[in-house]
């Protein structure tokens, strides 16, 4: 096991669309100190830079700038196979024409390990990832899930100082992936090895990581546990890409008056602000988003400041909750039913994740009580920080 550490380390990539004359940053100056034993998920969407700095640390790809330490050694210019790390790729990456047995012991006889050492290392790995049964198929006999499993106890014979996994469960299908998942966080329980997981799937890192680094144009946006960024999102970015359902975003300006803070939104609806969160400072009309997750909506009966009416659109049953997909209700009575129809398309949207109960139909009309002490308040822009984060953090 070892602690990484990586400092400002930059990917810059020749941009040929420009005949030479540019370049492409793929990654902008990211530090990260990994401690022995983590298990850290990088996070984000296609072109992020997040498989970009994996391979980097793999020695897969050159270090443009920046440095970076495994075990407290620096190996920018370490060859790949010198580093003492094991790799999970997205496709397996399997001998097609070797036993399950062979493709686990394949590194190490390269690397010339005695035989019984070898077995020892294969047996034991195949135990803890159920594959004892299996040893003598080939690839081509097993399900998905068996060789992803396959592909991880190649890594596992190693016992390398860190594990790299680059979207291991991409190729599952749903249900094996939620399986799959578990078994990998079991193992890392097991093995407290150093672990670095790159995947594209918020939900995937929520559930692995011991901490997730949010990533957008070759940059970290933010690095904290999973429950403290879903909590606590730093931009409106990362508020909108942590969850699922994402979160609501509802442009909004903020007006101090005599009872309290309150937000006014699209529509003429407004919402007060909690007295806690009152003290973020000039409450003077500016534009903001109003972030609210879907999972802090709820059915209830109006209440002043504190619940919205929405019409709903589209209602998604999911057993004993339901998605329903709405749009904020207008205070101003239309003059006729084109015009009502016009204020309905041009509300903003919005998604609540409640309590399932029949009788709820395109069409209708419902109120939902908002959580204001989950409420967040973003400068507009993806960049834009979240307003509440400091004050909240102060309590």
């Amino acid at each position: 096991m070892a602690q990484v550490t990586l400092s400002n380390v930059r990917k810059t990539y020749p941009d040929a669309g420009r005949a030479g004359r540019g370049s492409v940053e793929a990654v902008k100056g990211v530090s990260l100190d990994i401690a022995d034993g983590e298990f850290v998920v990088l996070v984000g969407p296609s072109g992020c830079g997040k498989s970009t700095t994996l391979r980097m640390i793999a020695g897969l790809e050159e270090i443009t700038r920046g440095e970076i330490r495994i075990a407290g050694r620096v190996v920018n210019g370490v060859h790949p196979k010198d580093r003492d790390i094991a790799m999970v790729f997205q496709n397996y990456a399997l001998y097609p024409h070797m036993s399950v047995r062979q493709n686990m012991a394949f590194g190490l006889r390269l690397r010339r390990y005695p035989k019984q050492e070898i077995n020892r290392r294969v047996a034991e790995a195949a135990r803890m990832l159920r594959l004892e049964d299996l040893l003598d198929r080939k690839p081509r006999a097993l399900s998905g899930g068996q060789r992803q499993r396959v592909a991880v106890g190649r890594a596992i014979v190693r016992e390398p100082k860190a594990f790299l996994f680059d979207e291991p469960l991409s190729n599952l299908d749903a249900r094996l992936r939620t399986t799959t998942r578990a078994e990998l966080k079991a193992l890392h329980q097991r093995l407290k090895t150093t672990t670095i997981y790159v995947t594209h799937d918020q939900e995937e890192a929520m559930t692995l990581g011991d901490r997730i680094v949010v990533m957008r144009d070759g940059e970290a946006l933010q690095v904290g546990r999973p429950l403290d960024v879903y909590d606590a999102p730093a931009t409106r970015f990362v508020g909108g890409f942590i969850g699922t359902p994402p979160m609501n975003m509802i442009p909004t300006h903020m007006t101090a008056e005599p009872d309290g803070v309150w937000l006014s939104l699209p529509g003429g609806q407004r919402l007060r602000l909690n007295d806690a969160d009152a003290a973020i400072s000039r409450p003077d009309g500016r534009a903001l988003d109003l972030g609210l997750r879907p999972q802090f909506l709820s059915e209830a009966a109006a209440e002043p400041g504190r619940s919205l009416a929405v019409h709903v659109e589209v209602v998604e049953p999911l057993g004993d909750q339901m998605d329903v997909f709405a749009r904020l209700a207008s205070e101003s009575a239309p003059q006729d039913a084109a015009s009502a129809s016009t204020l309905a398309s041009a509300s903003p949207a919005i998604v609540a994740r409640i309590r399932a109960r029949p009788g709820i139909a395109p069409g209708d009309r419902l109120t939902l009580a908002v959580e204001m002490g989950r409420v967040h308040l973003f400068e507009p822009g993806d960049t834009g920080a979240n307003l509440l984060l400091a004050n909240r953090a102060a309590r």
